[in-house]
């Protein structure tokens, strides 16, 4: 198989290409609005420190760029995939401590230092990404071919669909706090990527947030109260992990799902580029890179780390490509994460703001998918049809594979289910028709 002959790709203009400092700067802070939500929210469900988890955030992607050669635009943020069992081996080591609380938040609110037991749960996490770097040297020895032979376009473009199908329902729920603001930040967003030209519309998410933002505090929907109490500068709260056997059964084995889940990731990032990530630098060195990130988060104290979709989709919408954007937005993480005023101030921007803007995000991830299929040629007819039938019901439809701790859902069990689906019709001779 001839690298021509695999998943095409059309290639894209970079629009930020020869864009000066001053430009980079804007669009890294655009990446780092889209990024905020998600990456803080998972500390407030596990009790990790924000700092920490903005730190590391930081420090992950920019460990990632380093290890794919400088050359994927990706930002990696605080994966939700990890949460329960985090929740699950802190309240297990506070109950053992005698801790008589029924979740996180309610430990949180009475002043518990959660510290002596995250470390628990993050020294699983350093344990997970040594796992997905262990799955990347399994891809090198493999070989890229061999690979590929498992992700036919069918399979790869059906997982991009889903990525952003399966997103979907996070930003309606974002958005349906107040639609009329969501609104605004969205049709601002679009007004300014299809009607502007310039520099403005390379930064629609920018203009779509201060807008929105804007409408929210007229209408009494912004509170400044934590941006009043929160201090100039700050230090993260980094503290090293420890390791046990219930810790690492309870999170060691999901590290499966997110590592089935970033070949669909590098794939739609591929799509949306038009260069195939996945031979160069190579998914071997992708998944190298996001284990590492995960074990550095793991290592001080933060979550895992994952290649996040919402930055995804903002590429899409603005065709601006630099990779340096995606380490100027890891730059701010790390400063966000030094100076709380300035955090509190961005967590200040109401949840329907970012509603409005992830509904079109998450929408063109998706799109991206079915240009994909488009772009290959694939056929939605026999084999090919049972395998993205399966794929899109098993990955929409709350299916769950357990057995014991570990769980494969969503993204991840509709990959497993494409790729066994499609070996099986193809060495059986399942007509195409």
């Amino acid at each position: 198989m001839s690298e021509s002959e695999y998943l095409n790709v059309v290639p894209q203009e970079d629009r930020s290409e020869g864009m000066g400092t001053g430009g980079l700067i804007l669009l890294g802070l655009q990446h780092t609005f889209t990024m905020f939500g998600a990456t803080v929210l998972v500390p407030y469900l596990t009790g990790i420190p924000v700092n920490v988890a903005l730190f590391t955030a930081g420090l992950g992607t920019l460990l990632f760029h380093w290890i794919t050669k400088w050359k994927v635009p990706v930002f990696l943020g605080s994966s939700f995939a990890y949460i329960a069992p985090i929740v699950a081996v802190v309240m297990h080591y506070m109950n053992e401590a005698g801790l008589g609380y029924n979740n996180i938040q309610d430990a949180v609110a009475a002043g518990v230092d959660l510290k002596p037991y995250l470390a628990y749960a993050t020294g699983g996490i350093f344990l997970a990404g040594l796992v997905k770097f262990g799955f990347g040297i399994l891809i090198k020895f493999i070989g890229i071919r061999r690979f590929e032979k498992l992700f036919p376009p069918v399979i790869s473009g059906t997982m991009i669909i889903l990525i952003g199908l399966i997103l979907s329902p996070v930003a309606i729920n974002m958005a349906s706090g107040n639609w009329w603001i969501a609104l605004v930040s969205l049709f601002t967003a679009v007004i300014v990527r299809l009607y502007t030209r310039g520099f403005s519309r390379l930064i629609p998410v920018i203009w779509g947030i201060i807008v929105g933002y804007i409408v929210a505090a007229i209408t009494g929907n912004v509170s400044f109260a934590e941006v009043g109490t929160a201090s100039w500068v700050g230090i993260p709260e980094i503290y090293l992990p420890k390791f046990s056997w219930y810790a690492a059964a309870a999170i060691v084995p999901v590290a499966i799902a997110p590592s089935v889940e970033h070949f669909g990731d590098i794939f739609a990032i591929s799509a949306v580029v038009g260069k195939k990530f996945y031979e160069d630098p190579g998914m071997h060195r992708t998944l190298m890179g996001d284990g590492l990130a995960t074990s550095l988060g793991g290592f001080f104290g933060g979550p895992a780390n994952t290649t996040y979709s919402e930055n995804t989709g903002v590429l899409a919408f603005t065709k601006a490509f630099n990779p340096w954007i995606m380490r100027i937005a890891a730059f701010f993480a790390i400063l966000l994460a030094l100076i709380p005023k300035v955090g509190a101030l961005v967590r200040s921007i109401p949840v329907p703001v970012m509603g409005g803007i992830e509904i079109l995000l998450f929408g063109m991830i998706a799109s991206i998918g079915a240009k994909t299929l488009i772009n290959n040629q694939v056929k939605v007819e026999g084999k090919n049809l049972v395998t993205m039938s399966l794929m899109l019901v098993t990955g929409l439809g709350g299916a769950v594979f357990q057995a014991g701790n570990f769980a494969l859902q969503g993204l991840g069990l509709a990959a497993v289910v494409g790729i066994l689906v499609n070996a099986i019709l193809t060495l059986t001779g399942a007509s195409d028709e």
